[in-house]
């Protein structure tokens, strides 16, 4: 059964928690006739010896023919003694005893139980005494069993929070934080329920329903107490949020180092997270960087060669006498040649826009101007009549690089023609929004999936829905990318189903006129 905070805390428990490992190892290891015997005569150990001081105390008085009022006085240290280390009910029977023995032994009659009013008073001041300072030791024993088990709390966090802290961020961080509670406090079982990944990790033993309750306290963001398992059921938190559940069996805790080992769980569950994905960028920064430079390499090394085979290639054209098949076969070879060194400028600009000291050459540049370059530089006749050009009344003129802006829109006018239907219109439409000007491109056919409108903007990333159409390079659009980066602009795609995708691009006006 589940309870509240009101009570889960038993100072006992702890007492017997704190005790040193090997004594538990030995109780759980088959020594509880010991502990059986431990328990049932210990407890008793003051009064018994109480009683028998209290023997020889009466015997020594009476030979020695002592009064009432000393022989009462040594009989109330032996009461306040046996409620100091005994308790209240031993002291009560130590309380009847002195009574009783004073009655028999030193009230006239001797030898006889005589109803005597300084009996009755003799025995109220014993109960008396026995009630205040059986209450007094017990609320002092208490307390210093509290203090003892938060200095063993305090201590173990510390050991806890250490050792966390010098965790490695690979494999499995949740399991070896388990794991380590679990040693450092002595604990049973330990379940950590990771909110974000959806796992759970234990360690130790698996105990019936502890996950299921786990997730409710995660659901419900409150902590609980199973008094019968002995088990913490703890929210981790950061900050405010919910972010995963603890349980912790085994031996009693307070509710402060448990709610404390739950905020330590959830700190280390973020702080493995954090690396990981430090080491993921570290990681991917570093492969972004060597295939930079091999395709900064390939590309000079592919210049030169493609230089003179263009060369060649127009040349035997413009010399002439060349049969159909070979004239065919030499505007074949022209035509691959000035792909490839398409494909190497891209390569050579994509290196430049990655590289460190890369600055755009800024001037005033009239948007629309470089919108008919870009369209009026398509091979076709008939790719050029199927653009539709919406422009402002009044020229936009931006501050930018001229050779890297006409860049992307050639990038963008010519995607829109090779992946649209054949021979549909393709809108261009420039309008003014808060300071900056809006460029799209809309054409009719393909339409991006929303998961991967940010991913097609990715050196070398393909959309799933364009391998049976004409094959790309995937640097494109990241070019394009970088490139309005650069001008403190903004590139984005939109899909409109049924109809097709439009590519966007925002860039601050630098003048109007």
């Amino acid at each position: 059964m589940s309870s509240s905070f009101a009570s889960p805390y038993n100072p006992e428990d702890t007492l017997r928690s704190l005790q040193c490992p090997g004594i538990r190892a030995a109780s759980r290891a088959g020594n509880g006739s010991v502990q059986r015997w431990r328990r049932t005569f210990f407890p008793a150990l003051p009064g018994a010896l109480a009683l028998a001081a209290l023997g020889v105390c009466t015997w020594g008085s009476f030979r020695l023919g002592q009064s009432f009022a000393f022989t009462g006085f040594l009989y109330l240290v032996f009461v306040v003694l046996t409620a100091l280390y005994g308790g209240f009910w031993q002291a009560t029977v130590i309380s009847i005893a002195a009574a009783a023995c004073l009655n028999y032994y030193f009230v006239p009659p001797i030898f006889s139980f005589a109803n005597s009013p300084a009996n009755w008073v003799a025995l109220g001041a014993f109960e008396f005494t026995a009630l205040v300072i059986s209450r007094l030791s017990q609320r002092a024993r208490l307390e210093a069993i509290e203090a003892t088990a938060g200095r063993r709390d305090m201590e173990r966090l510390y050991e806890a929070s250490r050792r966390i802290l010098l965790l490695n961020s690979s494999g499995e961080s949740g399991n070896l934080i388990a794991s380590l509670i679990r040693e450092i406090f002595e604990l049973d079982a330990v379940q950590l329920l990771d909110a974000q990944s959806g796992k759970t990790h234990r360690s130790g033993e698996n105990l019936p329903g502890a996950e299921q309750q786990t997730r409710d306290a995660y659901f419900l963001g409150a902590d609980s107490y199973d008094l019968q398992m002995k088990s913490w059921y703890c929210v981790l938190r950061l900050g405010t949020r919910p972010v995963g559940g603890l349980a912790l069996n085994g031996t009693a805790m307070t509710k402060l180092a448990a709610t404390a080992l739950a905020s330590l769980s959830a700190i280390a569950l973020e702080r493995a997270r954090v690396l990981q994905r430090e080491s993921h960028a570290q990681a991917a920064r570093q492969t972004e960087q060597l295939r930079t430079a091999v395709l900064d390499a390939l590309a000079h090394e592919l210049k030169t060669p493609l230089t003179v085979a263009r060369t060649a290639s127009s040349g035997l054209l413009a010399v002439g006498g060349l049969s159909e098949l070979q004239k065919d076969l030499v505007t074949v070879i022209d035509q691959q040649a000035t792909k490839l060194d398409r494909l190497a400028s891209r390569l050579l600009t994509a290196a430049r826009l990655d590289g460190a000291e890369f600055r755009p050459q800024r001037e005033p540049v009239l948007l629309c101007r470089l919108v008919s370059a870009a369209i009026q530089g398509l091979g076709q006749e008939t790719d050029r009549a199927r653009f539709r050009v919406s422009v402002p009344n009044r020229e936009i003129s931006i501050f930018a690089d001229r050779e890297l802006i006409l860049t992307s829109l050639v990038q963008l006018v010519d995607n829109a023609i090779k992946y649209s239907e054949p021979g549909s219109p393709v809108d261009v439409t420039l309008t003014f929004q808060d300071g900056t000007v809006v460029l799209r491109v809309r054409s009719k056919g393909l339409v991006v999936t929303p998961a991967d409108r940010e991913r097609i903007f990715e050196r070398f990333y393909r959309a799933p829905e364009t391998h049976h159409l004409p094959a790309g390079t995937g640097l494109g659009l990241s070019i394009v990318k970088k490139i309005v980066a650069a001008h403190c602009g903004h590139v984005w795609a939109e899909g409109e189903k049924g109809y097709g995708t439009s590519f966007c691009i925002s860039l601050p006006v630098a003048l109007a006129t």
